[in-house]
């Protein structure tokens, strides 16, 4: 019956996607479902978020399980008989899974109990890389000891369970580049200061700033955007603006990777009289998992008979969870949707109802319930 419920709170979720701090009715909803269906837990309105919280004794410890549910400006293109509802918006990563999953689990909690203070964090606004930053204030107001949560995955065996040790997500920035000359009519471009060919040593420099030997674990680079000037056939640009993603395995190597841009940029400018600004945005910590917590997972998926698979590399792709494992123990792990299931970012993904049961039971055993 929990699962039936947690499906189709699943599907109701996916018609009403909402991005990220725009999350009104998704919190809203979630937060009277645990209403509706529970008597034993406290639901905390935190304002952009939320958590429920099952209290077993003030001598217990208390574990925290963690679920998403901001979705992405993706619009719905399959025909689901749930599809969303909302032009140009769906929940193409499967945070609606995840926050169903999390619910179905705080309904066994509240009708079997358990031996373990729980708290059901419920955030916003993952794909920004914001949401976990606020939510960490949870961590230390209710002496939370250690963090779960998992995250659907195409690409790796469907329904297995997937861990990695240590570092499981990249770390990420975007930066964006300023830089600003002055204008010159388009006959005499001589006159003015056209920031065009500083940008354009800048992209050029990147493979050899990112070359693999000077770094220890994986560093990218990858130019997402390019805006110099405007269609003035009449003016030279003078303005432009240069937007990049930077990734790395460790963090140290990507504070690394974006003095090198810095220092190029800021030289180019001295050299040509331009003025050079910077901004951060969508910034990610690396995700790493800890040894003794992803053991744990190890021996709840071997002892509820799931299929178990390590994983060699981390992803590239980055997760704010490791906002959380900074401060306290804890894991992040995979279950899988299928090798051939489309990925999750792309218009022919849909998260698969069946994995909720396996996540519900991961978490389960991990706070010692059958």
């Amino acid at each position: 019956m929990n699962l039936k419920l947690a499906i189709q709170l699943r599907h109701e979720l996916h018609m009403h996607p909402e991005l990220s701090y725009q999350e009104v009715w998704t919190k809203q909803h979630l937060m009277d479902f645990l209403k509706k269906h529970t008597t034993n837990l406290e639901i905390i309105d935190k304002g952009n978020y939320f958590y429920a919280k099952y209290t077993a004794g003030d001598d217990k410890p208390t574990v925290a399980f963690r679920a998403d549910f901001d979705a992405l400006p993706i619009p719905e293109t399959i025909d689901l008989p749930w599809k969303s509802t909302v032009p140009g918006v769906s929940h193409k990563c499967g945070h609606d899974g995840h926050s169903a999953t999390l619910a179905g689990f705080a309904l066994e909690v509240d009708q079997k109990g358990a031996n373990q203070n729980i708290i059901f964090l419920f955030q916003h606004a993952e794909e920004t890389g914001q949401g976990a930053i606020e939510c960490t204030e949870v961590i230390k107001e209710e002496k939370i000891n250690e963090i779960f949560g998992y995250h659907n995955m195409s690409g790796i065996e469907y329904n297995a369970v997937h861990v990695i040790d240590g570092t499981a997500h990249c770390a990420s920035k975007g930066m964006s580049i300023e830089m600003k000359g002055s204008p010159a009519h388009a006959s005499q471009p001589e006159n003015g200061i056209n920031p065009s060919f500083a940008i354009a040593r800048i992209i050029e420099a990147l493979p050899e700033l990112t070359s693999p030997e000077q770094y220890e674990g994986l560093v990218l680079c990858t130019v997402v955007q390019v805006e110099i000037g405007a269609e003035n056939y009449g003016i030279a640009a003078h303005q432009g603006v240069l937007r990049l993603t930077i990734r790395a395995e460790k963090e140290a190597e990507l504070k690394m990777l974006q003095k090198k841009i810095e220092d190029l940029a800021l030289k180019l400018g001295k050299e040509q009289g331009i003025g050079v600004h910077f901004y951060d945005r969508d910034e990610f910590p690396e995700t790493v998992n800890h040894q003794e917590s992803v053991d744990k997972v190890r021996k709840v998926a071997a002892k509820k008979g799931f299929s178990l698979r390590e994983l060699t590399s981390p992803y590239r792709a980055s997760e704010d969870y490791g906002y959380y494992l900074k401060l306290v123990p804890g894991a992040y792990f995979y279950i899988g949707n299928g090798e051939e299931h489309p990925p999750i970012h792309t218009f022919e993904y849909d998260f698969r109802d069946e994995i909720i049961e396996t996540g519900v039971e991961m978490f389960k055993g991990i706070v010692g319930m059958e």
